[in-house]
């Protein structure tokens, strides 16, 4: 997601002088700054979860709970492939009896696995709390390693640049139940490694740690890798264009480590993938193709987000049919523009970030363009782009603006630095041949006071708020206390009711993240195949979970059959159901009407109704 600037021919200005005092600086540790910066950002992390620790037990997104739920339930997943040494890239807890492709789903694996062990002592919502904070703060923190060492000489400046890097709108949205979006602290580094491939002599080292961390990197999410590189293939090109001599003069140490690079992260995961398109539960796209029309609204750009201090819930009524991928306010467009027109002249970096933000937010507006909330017939971009191209099928247009939030955390960061005066100025090196000091311009005050609040009044509005929550039921102690043992053999399933889903049974899929995965169970809250071979959201339905999920919606039991009854039970066997389990709920008197006249009378077990059904299956 960041944007490189690596080398010394795209910097602002010429580094010219003090080269070798410059690598000493970047071979100092960490200074007063830099831990006074990482430390504001884990307290903006703490701020942003905030409503979660109020009852973290009991709290999840109140925008997405559903998310929510599923990545508790993912890192349970981690803790239990642990613990029992089962293969991680596949899970028979949930979809029972077919089980869940976690490569072809947003498994989270690079973090859910090296955190079992907190999994364990702590349980999935607290780490879950924990881990959406830190992903937050820590990929701030990296993006102000990759700015104050690479691209501007003012520690303020990397600040805010890394602030907004780790907690623009977008990524914030994201919060919202997808901490996997929010996990883009590996991409800076990534992309300083990639665009120091070029560097003489070094093309080895740094292709294998590209290699290392892109491996990692597929299993924290795909999906913004795939961004970055996007984003790493549109900055060569245009600086290729833009600099044509010294590409040419570097292409071939950096193809060398390019390659290299490739080699070490295709030999690491070439199993993994053939697993995510191949393996069991797999799929080919999702039906429909209903991400490829997900385009962002022209009137977004201009919007304050909802999860900001000048965001208002209101507006999505009118364009929060998408994510808030692009809602930057009207000041911070205002900015950019008027940021770049400054800077593109003196500046490579301000030409290529100019060329990163017109291209990815056009890119963005999908296949027909949106405005204020209305469909204009206008064809977009996207409409030239077949649904059925690999890896373009699975991307929503909208987050395209993810590397133009990139882009813009780059450009907070060298308007700072410019405003700031911080501009290298050569003078003659002494006889003795030692680098000569640099000179640094200051600007006149007023200036510098108009520039900071400038940069200021685009940021601040866009400082996030608490994520909204809201309570969520507990499991029943029938569930916690482990009452369920006796019911639940070696082989069979516990059919929770609702019978977890993309849109029902919130609460039974948290009955599994919470235990742990100690019973499997069906159907569940994913992306797996239909008899076609397309990705859904979800097991197929079969007879008897759609009748319950009718009754639910209707708030009341339909006139049974012997037919619904006969299939209650094939289904049931399909499932390897031992019991079926109904805890406290809105709905329960009804679901209770509905289980008994498919299944009979109920037993009343510690606090949830129960059917066993071992002896029908």
């Amino acid at each position: 997601m960041a944007v490189p600037v690596i080398d010394s021919s795209l910097n602002p200005v010429p580094e010219t002088v003090e080269a070798e005092s410059a690598t000493r600086r970047r071979r100092r540790g960490p200074t007063r700054a830099d831990v006074l910066a990482i430390g504001a950002y884990v307290l903006l992390g703490v701020v942003v979860c905030l409503y979660y620790w109020v009852d973290v037990q009991n709290r999840v997104s109140s925008h997405l709970p559903t998310d929510h739920s599923w990545f508790e339930w993912l890192f349970s997943h981690g803790a239990y492939s642990v613990m029992h040494l089962e293969n991680p890239l596949f899970s028979t807890r949930q979809n029972a009896p077919d089980g869940v492709n976690m490569m072809a789903n947003t498994s989270l694996l690079g973090v859910t696995l090296p955190l079992a062990p907190l999994t364990w002592l702590l349980g999935p919502q607290v780490v879950y709390a924990l881990y959406l904070g830190g992903a937050l703060a820590a990929t701030a923190a990296t993006s102000y390693w990759m700015l104050s060492r690479h691209l501007v000489r003012s520690r303020a400046a990397a600040f805010v640049g890394g602030a907004f890097l780790g907690f623009a709108p977008g990524i914030v949205h994201h919060a919202n139940g997808q901490p996997n979006f929010v996990s883009n602290f590996l991409l800076p580094l990534i992309v300083v490694r990639v665009f120091r491939l070029s560097e003489p002599g070094r093309w080895r080292r740094n292709g294998l740690v590209l290699g290392l961390l892109v491996a990692y990197q597929i299993f924290i999410n795909e999906e913004m890798l795939l961004l970055t590189a996007l984003a790493c293939l549109v900055i060569v090109i245009a600086y290729a264009i833009m600099r044509p001599r010294q590409a040419r003069e570097r292409a071939g140490t950096f193809g060398a480590g390019l390659g290299l690079g490739g080699g070490v992260a295709l030999l690491l995961t070439a199993y993994p993938i053939w697993f995510q398109f191949n393996g069991p539960q797999s799929y080919r796209g999702l039906q429909g193709g209903v991400f490829h029309s997900w385009g962002e609204d022209v009137v977004a750009f201009v919007t304050f987000p909802r999860d900001t201090i000048a965001g208002n819930e209101a507006v999505e009524a009118t364009i929060g049919m998408t994510e808030q991928n692009s809602w930057f306010g009207w000041p911070m467009v205002l900015f950019t523009v008027v940021a770049l027109a400054l800077l593109v002249r003196r500046s490579l970096v301000a030409r290529i970030l100019a060329v990163l933000v017109v291209l990815f937010s056009v890119a963005s507006l999908g296949p027909e363009i949106r405005f204020n909330g209305e469909l204009t017939g206008i064809a977009g971009p996207w409409s030239y782009i077949s649904e059925d191209v690999p890896l373009v099928e699975m991307m929503m247009p909208t987050r395209l603006t993810l590397v133009t939030t990139a882009a813009l955390g780059v450009l907070l960061a060298l308007a700072w630095d410019a405003v700031a005066g911080n501009r290298r100025s050569p003078v003659p090196a002494p006889r003795s041949g030692e680098p000569a000091p640099a000179t640094t311009r200051s600007r006149p005050r007023w200036q510098r006071g108009v520039g900071y609040a400038a940069i200021s009044l685009a940021v601040l509005p866009l400082i996030p708020t608490p994520l909204p929550a809201e309570e969520v039921a507990p499991p029943p102690t029938f569930i916690t206390s482990g009452g369920w043992r006796p019911y639940v053999p070696e082989g069979r399933t516990l059919v929770p009711v609702p019978i977890p889903s993309n849109v029902h049974g919130l609460s039974t899929l948290r009955w599994s993240a919470l235990t742990q995965h100690e019973f499997p169970i069906p159907a569940g809250y994913f992306i797996g195949p239909n008899l076609d071979g397309e990705g859904v959201f979800g097991a197929p339905n079969r007879p008897t979970s759609t009748l319950v999920y009718r009754t639910m919606d209707a708030g009341e039991v339909p006139e049974l059959t012997d037919e619904n009854r006969q299939q209650a039970v094939e289904d049931l066997r399909f499932w390897r159901a031992s019991v079926v389990v109904l805890g406290a709920h809105p709905r329960e008197a009804v679901l209770r009407d509905l289980l008994t006249g498919l299944l009979g009378e109920p037993q009343r077990v510690d606090d949830v109704w129960l059917w066993d059904v071992r002896d029908r299956v």
